[in-house]
């Protein structure tokens, strides 16, 4: 089953994750999940909502490979923060759910 949970920042969700071995940044990395969507699944998702404005709102993926790599994608909300992989994000497959 997927974890999802609210955080008062992504710091605190990154931190999180750490603790939980998710330790490799797919942010550097994302050429990575985008070759190979099908290797990863995300197991952890961590939403962090902004008191001021929509643009302070941020998620937090735990993503893990078949190979049992381990690591987060942080993406924002606001319009100039979809990047090609946060859109990507989309077709990867969630833990515990069969299709999107």
């Amino acid at each position: 089953m997927i974890h999802t949970y609210n955080y008062a920042s992504v710091s605190i969700a990154l931190q999180e994750l750490k603790g939980l071995g998710f330790d490799f940044d797919f942010n550097t990395n994302e050429e990575l999940f985008k070759a190979n969507p099908h290797d990863f699944e995300i197991v952890h998702i961590y939403r962090y909502e902004g008191d001021s404005s929509a643009d302070d709102e941020a998620t937090v993926y735990g993503i893990k490979s078949k190979d049992g790599k381990k690591g987060v994608f942080v993406s924002g909300y606001a319009a100039n923060s979809e990047s090609e992989a946060a859109r990507f994000l989309i077709g990867l497959s969630i833990k515990g759910k069969k299709g999107l």
